[in-house]
């Protein structure tokens, strides 16, 4: 009998995870996202974000997947393909590009300089454990529909459009990717474009809260201090939505006024930096420009202005209105 409750108890230490404080870093998150969160789900039958795929945990927090349990195939990367990572569903990319401190050196340049952005690294809410070749295809593409892209890893559901690069994942997690969207962009103040805004609202309508997803939040509430209110309920996302940026702990930076160009030099662009892909040679704007915002940050150079671009030999996107 002792043995019993002994059983049941450790049993209970993993589903209800003890009051903790927020992880401070990416890598503390991790850990206590597999400790506190995940430790169970490794063999659940929902398996990881992407493919629903069954793992075994190796070391502090990484995994390795059992291709077997949910039909997988490689598309290219076989280490990645048998290991898992630590999905950011929005990607880092995402939310660090509108921080100033990304702007002035990147990734780390923000982990060493914003508190902002390393609360928003180290979010729990945002992180699930996932396949890492699926992780890395995904990249930082935003979430779309792919109904035109064939099967890519064998029976996995998510695909992923290289062409359009946006991502559409299983059905199972499109209620949860779009209610932890809405999360991150409320909680840290960040904008959203109108056209994934109404995607993610659809996916939140078609894909109701599951009990999975009840549970994932009160284990993350626990050390968190709160819940996600898209899944309380407590708040719904709708068009024109008002962020209410509860976590940001400062205010975001902005780019200082720039003096006015020379009338002879006067950039033809309108509001917001110039962004060039070094790899291509095409430069976008910030408004009308599809591919502003997607450019890869080793790749990315930015421009005070088009003529300035153009006499460093780059050329605009040809789809920018």
């Amino acid at each position: 009998m002792k043995k019993l409750l002994s059983v049941v108890a450790l049993t209970l230490s993993v589903i209800t995870p003890a009051f903790s404080s927020p992880p401070s870093n990416f890598s503390e998150a991790k850990v206590i996202a597999k400790q506190k969160i995940y430790l169970d789900q490794a063999n659940s039958a929902f398996g990881e974000l992407y493919c629903g795929c069954k793992w075994t945990w190796v070391g502090k927090s990484g995994g390795r997947i059992d291709a077997e349990s949910c039909g997988y195939q490689t598309r290219k990367q076989q280490n990645r393909a048998e290991r898992t990572e630590w999905e950011h569903i929005v990607p880092a990319w995402t939310f660090g590009n509108q921080r100033q401190c990304w702007q002035n050196g990147g990734r780390e340049h923000c982990v060493d300089d914003d508190p902002v952005f390393r609360a928003m690294e180290a979010d729990l809410f945002n992180l699930y454990p996932s396949v890492g070749e699926v992780n890395g295809d995904r990249s930082n593409f935003n979430y779309g529909m792919a109904s035109g892209v064939a099967p890519q890893y064998g029976q996995c559901k998510t695909r992923v459009d290289f062409d359009q690069r946006s991502a559409e994942p299983r059905d199972e997690v499109k209620g949860l990717v779009a209610r932890t969207t809405f999360y991150m962009f409320d909680r840290y103040n960040l904008n959203m474009s109108r056209q994934q805004q109404q995607l993610l609202m659809a996916w939140d309508k078609q894909h109701p809260v599951s009990a999975w997803e009840k549970e994932r939040d009160r284990r993350i509430a626990a050390i968190m201090g709160y819940s996600n209110p898209f899944v309380t309920g407590d708040r719904r996302w709708t068009q024109g939505y008002k962020v209410v940026g509860d976590g940001v702990v400062s205010a975001i930076p902005v780019n200082p006024p720039r003096a006015a160009a020379p009338p002879s030099l006067a950039s033809t662009s309108r509001a917001g930096a110039i962004i060039g892909n070094r790899k291509s040679q095409i430069y976008h704007l910030s408004m009308g420009c599809p591919g502003y915002g997607q450019v890869s940050a080793k790749n990315q150079i930015t421009f005070d202005s088009e003529s300035g671009a153009q006499a460093a030999g780059y050329r605009k996107a040809g789809n920018c209105k």
